[in-house]
């Protein structure tokens, strides 16, 4: 995000895919947005005229293995956490996002394609400033041992993120980033992944219909069985990091704080967006104007209060 000002696509992306839970084949179009409009889901399948469904926090409907949302008629979305991230990591504030079933395509089970795919489309920047959430004050959640914490910073957002399974593939893995500093291509390379003992279980709870080695990484017991092997040594960790980031866009807006998280998951940064927002003491909302994004961007640049 090299420019501070509000940003859609050049021109329309046609995506078509696989529903990782679903099963089913699925049409997707990203479509340029103004200014000030965010980003929607508008689900083209539906005959009646609520179409269209927000990704923001208080729509959450669901956050059983990926994040749904859904408007005040039912109309869901599913697994929109990878394509969340990829526009937040691109700076896409303002996009239409069309699609003709419930779930957005898998693709291959990260973020990386849906990167490549909007790059190559070209990004537009507007002449309207961004708008930031600045955490003020510490809110946490905590279920037994694991937990997620939002804290004050005053220049960037970090995530430190640690998994700790018992399976030694996967095991205790940690990492921390500086989203808006940081090359985070480990972090939108790195791939959903399941337990291959755990599949006949999904599938009988009527998930992971489409899931396959194209779009998963499968550990059977301390086995990787993608023979293409793993694409960066923490790519577990990574890829709860990247659903970290897509979750946290459903604040609506970029976020300055810092996020701290102990093998938590959709659930966790669902509950951490509504208490954080259940208190407007605890975050201010503002407009961003300058040029770059500063290295310390709340002292370096303008911030004129809005909220």
């Amino acid at each position: 995000m090299s420019i501070l000002n509000q940003k859609t696509i050049n021109s329309k992306i046609s995506v078509s895919g696989i529903g990782l839970h679903s099963g089913k084949n699925v049409n997707l179009n990203i479509l340029p947005a103004n200014p000030n409009e965010g980003i929607s889901f508008k689900r083209v399948d539906i005959v009646n005229d609520e179409k269209i469904v927000s990704p923001l926090f208080n729509n959450v409907c669901d956050t059983n293995l990926c994040t749904t949302i859904n408007n005040h008629a039912g109309v869901k979305v599913s697994t929109i956490e990878h394509l969340m991230a990829a526009l937040y990591i691109l700076g896409i504030d303002n996009v239409v996002i069309e699609l003709d079933s419930q779930e957005v395509p898998i693709l291959d089970g990260s973020s990386k394609d849906w990167i490549n795919i909007i790059k190559k489309a070209g990004i537009k920047n507007s002449n309207s400033p961004i708008k930031v959430i600045k955490i003020n004050k510490t809110v946490e959640i905590r279920n037994s041992d694991k937990f997620i914490r939002a804290d004050v910073s005053n220049i960037n957002l970090d995530i430190d993120f640690e998994i700790k399974y018992p399976n030694t593939m996967i095991g205790s893995q940690r990492n921390k980033i500086s989203v808006y500093n940081d090359n985070l291509e480990d972090i939108y390379n790195s791939r959903t992944f399941c337990k291959y003992e755990d599949i006949d279980n999904l599938k009988r709870l009527g998930l992971a219909k489409g899931g396959s080695l194209d779009n998963a990484l499968v550990i059977d017991k301390f086995k990787l069985l993608n023979k293409e092997g793993l694409r960066n040594n923490k790519e577990f960790v990574n890829h709860k990091i990247l659903d970290c980031i897509g979750d946290i866009y459903l604040s609506g807006y970029k976020v300055v704080g810092s996020i701290t998280c102990s093998q938590g998951g959709h659930s966790l940064t669902h509950q951490l967006l509504v208490k954080l927002f259940s208190d407007k003491k605890n975050y201010s909302v503002f407009e961003l104007k300058g040029k770059n994004l500063p290295h310390s961007l709340i002292e370096k640049y303008q911030l004129k209060s809005i909220a």
